[in-house]
């Protein structure tokens, strides 16, 4: 392979400028570009963004959605540098900025800068550091030097690009960097290497040639919030759908699952209530007590009667006394769910 173009400097630039080198190139010239934290998505493996919401952004269609977690993506970008330093104190590699955005030598589509690179001590070796964070929710990801596939495509997409045999993660989660931190190495291999820029090809080809990705395979849940965001609003001015004979299948399972919905609530209703019941006694004889117990032959039967108090703000309270800060708060919320019912012919 030859050595990766230097297409600009990002060093001082603004993050709007850093979108437009990054979807276009930095002269504008470039139709279709993918980036390193596009690549899970691509793959459908992303947790975060669906295949065809990424798509109808490279198309134009939409605009990416304002990220609910951006207070967190802030975070971890100022972790970065804190990152970075506990990698290098530990692997004893010499860790360096580079503040290039980068062109592909063979696909020009693929675009890349990185958040550190590195020298290996032992060999001068150079190689790309990509710097995480997470949560001790999520620490288990990394374990025994494991990491999650998403990054893998993506620190795999940055040594086809930067044209090095080695990468690094340092994946920071705690305050003690003896034990709360990951610093995983991988090697270049060229065959996983071809599948990606196999799929990267096709992604490409599918821009071209208007043919969106489908949902297939991408987890239920993420989606529907990424059909949400593409979509947004239902529009009740717009036709019926007259939808193919092969959704038939689908929507009698939604007719048949409603039902058992609807009949569990009813059950759980009438468990609920007969809860309550039993419960009255029982609420005669603790009063003020909070707990209470009682001893059998076999086990003790122990109960919790606690008062648990919460401060909420009422609506109409705020609004009748305070009506303009009741409008200056006011956020509008939206949900779309899908519902199958029965005609008869």
């Amino acid at each position: 392979m030859a050595s990766p173009i230097i297409i600009c400097d990002t060093k001082g630039m603004s993050n709007d400028r850093w979108l437009e080198c990054r979807a276009h190139g930095p002269k504008g010239d470039i139709e279709y570009t993918v980036g390193g934290s596009d690549v899970a998505t691509i793959f459908g493996v992303s947790p975060w963004t669906t295949p065809l919401e990424l798509w109808m952004i490279k198309k134009g269609r939409i605009k990416p959605s304002v990220k609910a977690n951006a207070l967190q993506l802030e975070m971890g970008h100022l972790l970065e540098p804190i990152a970075a330093h506990f990698y290098e104190v530990r692997s004893g590699n010499r860790v360096y900025d580079d503040t290039y955005m980068y062109q592909h030598a063979d696909h020009p589509y693929a675009l890349a800068d990185f958040d550190r690179r590195f020298e290996r001590a032992s060999d001068g070796e150079p190689g790309i550091l990509e710097c995480k964070s997470t949560t001790y929710r999520h620490a288990g990801d990394w374990d025994d030097g494991a990491f999650p596939l998403y990054y893998e495509l993506q620190l795999r997409f940055y040594l086809s690009v930067a044209d090095v045999k080695i990468g690094a993660f340092s994946a920071l989660w705690g305050n003690n960097p003896e034990s709360d931190l990951a610093t995983p190495e991988i090697t270049r291999d060229m065959a996983k290497e071809d599948m990606i820029f196999e799929k990267l090809d096709e992604w490409i080809w599918s821009l071209r040639h208007d043919k969106p990705p489908t949902m297939a395979g991408i987890p239920s849940k993420l989606a529907l919030e990424s059909l949400a965001r593409i979509y947004q609003a239902s529009n009740p001015a717009l036709p019926t759908v007259e939808l193919p004979k092969k959704c038939e299948a689908s929507l009698r399972r939604i007719l048949s699952l409603q039902k058992d919905i609807d009949a569990c609530q009813a059950e759980l209703k009438r468990y609920e209530e007969e809860v309550k019941a039993h419960s009255v006694r029982i609420a005669e004889l603790m009063k003020e007590h909070e707990h209470g117990v009682l001893e059998t032959t076999s086990d003790k039967l122990l109960i919790d009667f606690v008062t648990k108090t919460s401060s909420r703000v009422s609506s109409s309270e705020l609004k009748k006394n305070h009506p303009t800060i009741y409008e200056e708060v006011l956020r509008p919320s939206s949900t779309r769910k899908l519902k199958v019912s029965v005609q008869p012919r």
